[in-house]
């Protein structure tokens, strides 16, 4: 596992790290939390101590949207027509041969990837499909118990056909995750036959439960997929207020502008996230056009004008769903800019705040007395952080967990 100072709990002091503001400063870490921010060279010395002169500290990022069962497959999943269909037929063909040891193995290094790339808690979905069971849970679940000093990891039960032949099945096997342990209930309902009774069966289990939500949402570019109103009035009605997060939402961000700002406002008024995932939605949405390619986002900005909790996930790594990903938030939050003309502050938010929010996590701010939860980066500033990010420090629960250094070999041109 990852090593570095503090890896024992004692305090640690960050010397002279750059804030988002520009300001140089010290950082005094214990117990878990921040404990001082102070001008350089005023906070006593601390046994364990971290010289970050030249890095930039940031509240660590969060991945609120990532497929760790499926990681890492594309080689033995192809889906050469870029769809989200295809993409789950080569899934599930591959899922149905899976091992117990191979999920695992391949869940954990992406998490770890994760984890050096700054992200120190993470939600990832994990499919249970009638040729599947329950074998991904148990998989998941112990890299969950595995990983739980360095990361944590919240695993949401993801499920298809409700109201289809194998709906009961599938149903039942979704309870018996819930008993295993698994922390969220999920599902597809745009891909349900019945999209709203399947919604209603997610949100009364989940009541029933006591489990928060997360439902792919609309991952469609079709206006006609519009489940989003009827989401959000059952999430009042069953009073799931701040407990329900939309993924992808994808047709909103077709829908006239008009539409698209009443929709933002009922999912505010509901407490629902979104969380926005640009590189999967970006490369899923349009493999079966030739021309004239919306980008396949939903509507970032009228969702954040209406108050909504805006998450930015990274999604699928290298399987059937996207051959391109590298488990990083600082990948999403640049996508975020490209993609959905973002700011970088915009962007990073989601990738942080928002994302711990949607995860119903504490809040994480660079302010004595918040969790220290930290991501240092080798940069001056948020924008060359996000298009540039080399050398990172991760710390996790006021421990460094992870170091990432980059060497770079350039030729040096002669002096004119």
């Amino acid at each position: 596992m990852p090593a570095g100072p503090s890896t024992t709990g004692r305090p640690l002091l960050l010397r002279a790290v750059t804030c988002p503001d520009g300001r140089r400063c010290d950082i005094r870490l214990a117990d878990g939390s921040i404990e001082h921010i102070a001008e350089v060279g005023v906070l006593p010395a601390a046994e364990d101590t971290v010289d970050l002169t030249g890095f930039l500290v940031l509240p660590a990022p969060a991945e609120p949207h990532a497929h760790y069962d499926s990681a890492l497959t594309a080689g033995l999943a192809p889906n050469p027509g870029g769809t989200l269909g295809g993409g789950i037929e080569a899934w599930r063909a591959v899922a149905a041969g899976e091992t117990h040891d191979g999920y695992v193995r391949r869940a954990t290094e992406v998490a770890l990837m994760a984890l050096a790339n700054g992200a120190t808690a993470v939600r990832t979905h994990v499919g249970i499909y009638s040729e599947v069971g329950l074998r991904a849970v148990e998989a998941l679940l112990t890299v969950r118990e595995r990983l739980r000093e360095w990361l944590d990891l919240q695993l949401v039960a993801l499920t298809i056909e409700l109201t289809t032949p194998d709906g009961k099945q599938v149903e039942g096997l979704l309870r018996d995750a819930i008993g295993m342990g698994v922390d969220v209930v999920g599902g597809c309902p745009h891909l349900d036959p019945d999209p709203e009774a399947c919604i209603d069966a997610y949100l009364d289990l989940a009541v029933r439960a006591g489990k928060p939500v997360d439902l792919h949402m609309d991952e469609q570019l079709d206006r006609r997929v519009d489940n989003l109103p009827y989401l959000a009035a059952r999430v009042r009605a069953c009073g799931l207020q701040g407990r329900v997060t939309a993924s992808h939402c994808v047709s909103l961000g077709i829908q006239p502008l008009d539409r698209a700002q009443r929709v933002a406002e009922d999912l505010a008024d509901a407490g629902v996230a979104v969380v926005c995932n640009p590189q999967t939605n970006l490369y899923l949405q349009t493999g079966d056009l030739q021309t004239g390619l919306p980008r396949g986002l939903t509507a970032v900005r009228p969702l954040l004008a209406a108050g909504v909790v805006l998450a930015g996930g990274g999604d699928n790594v290298q399987d059937p769903f996207n051959p391109m990903g590298r488990a990083d938030p600082l990948e999403t939050g640049s996508l975020l800019v490209a993609a959905g003309h973002l700011t970088s502050v915009e962007a990073y938010q989601a990738v942080s705040t928002g994302a711990r929010v949607a995860l119903g996590l504490p809040e994480v701010r660079l302010e004595a007395g918040y969790p220290a939860e930290i991501l240092a980066l080798r940069a001056d500033s948020l924008d060359q952080a996000l298009a540039d990010p080399t050398d990172r420090l991760v710390i996790h629960q006021g421990r460094v967990v992870s170091r990432t250094t980059v060497t770079r070999q350039r030729p040096q041109p002669a002096s004119v």
